[in-house]
């Protein structure tokens, strides 16, 4: 084929991405839920749940709680809805066919036995038991939320579906009958609403990684939203889930020394920076706390109208709806 062939046929492809616009409204994106809680009954006679036995919180109020600060964080554009939830009276089965009793579970929590190798559930079984590919092809959830405990074997995030990508995971195989990718979260109610944001925050890390993998340099404004001092020396920006602007270390969010960031900038000003650069410490993020840490990092995350090199102002669409994300 003759170069100018090649670039006549290059030149009528159909465009990949969209085309760039300054005005294109932030859309709402709505995602449907379906909540899966293994909480086996452990004692027969009284009906007490694992939760229930050891004190561990109310998956209703941790639901309430976390889909509440991710609408606040998202100004209204991330909004969840819980249309079923499954209460499962067992111990989710392992990729090995181990499955715990309330006695080998309790050996574990008291430290008499060492937690089963391999920890990873069986997830192709849960997807078959409870017909999550057909109801995500037919529209009727668009993602599942799975509650468990401890050592049950569920990653934070995972993504299954056609052209699944990597979601703080590798992407669930033989899942191309939901037709379009999904996200499973695995939660524990041991934890609370800050330790969800945070496997939410991960999750958001790998979908706007992929989001902005084609783009280099300043284009990259995902690479720009995510440096912090120790990393970027001078240029310190919002950091990631684990670092704050100025932490030195892992979930160093108490620090309080002070370091100039640009989070302001991509807060108010986004995508119009104006160099507003401020002097920040943990005074701006709960001094430590994981809850307030994490809902500052995500109320940062832009949501404005307008889109640039074929990517749009609201970052939310892409976390709350991977199918968003062009790969």
């Amino acid at each position: 084929m003759s170069n100018f062939l090649a670039s006549l046929l290059e030149f009528f492809k159909p465009a990949r991405f969209p085309a760039d616009n300054p005005t294109e409204p932030a859309q709402i994106t709505r995602s449907k839920v379906l909540v899966i809680v293994y909480d086996p009954v452990m004692d027969s006679a009284s009906g007490a749940t694992l939760s229930r036995q050891m004190k561990w919180y109310n998956t209703g109020d941790l639901l309430t709680g976390f889909m509440g600060d991710l609408l606040e964080t998202s100004k209204g554009l991330a909004r969840y809805e819980v249309v079923e939830r499954l209460d499962v009276n067992e111990f989710p089965v392992k990729v090995d066919g181990f499955r715990y009793t309330p006695q080998s579970y309790m050996d574990v929590i008291r430290r008499a036995a060492p937690p089963h190798m391999p920890q990873e559930v069986d997830y192709a079984a849960i997807l078959s038991r409870f017909n999550i590919l057909q109801r995500v092809a037919r529209n009727e959830i668009d993602e599942v939320w799975i509650f468990a405990f401890p050592h049950a074997g569920f990653y934070e995030s995972i993504m299954a579906g056609p052209g699944a990508f990597w979601c703080n995971a590798p992407p669930l195989a033989n899942t191309s009958a939901s037709k379009r990718r999904f996200v499973i979260m695995g939660f524990s109610y041991e934890r609370f609403v800050g330790e969800m944001l945070e496997s939410y925050g991960h999750r958001a890390e790998s979908i706007m990684e992929k989001t902005f993998s084609r783009l280099s340099g300043e284009k990259n404004l995902w690479k720009r939203f995510i440096r912090y001092e120790k990393s970027a020396p001078g240029k310190a920006a919002c950091g990631n889930i684990h670092y704050a602007p100025n932490s030195q270390t892992d979930y160093d969010w108490g620090s309080m020394t002070p370091v100039n960031s640009e989070c302001h900038d991509w807060l108010l000003n986004f995508p119009n920076f104006k160099g507003d650069v401020r002097t920040v410490n943990a005074d701006n993020w709960g001094r430590g706390d994981i809850r307030s840490h994490h809902k500052w990092w995500f109320n940062h995350f832009p949501c404005v109208a307008g889109r640039k090199n074929g990517i749009h102002n609201n970052w939310w669409q892409y976390v709350v709806d991977p199918q968003k994300v062009i790969v």
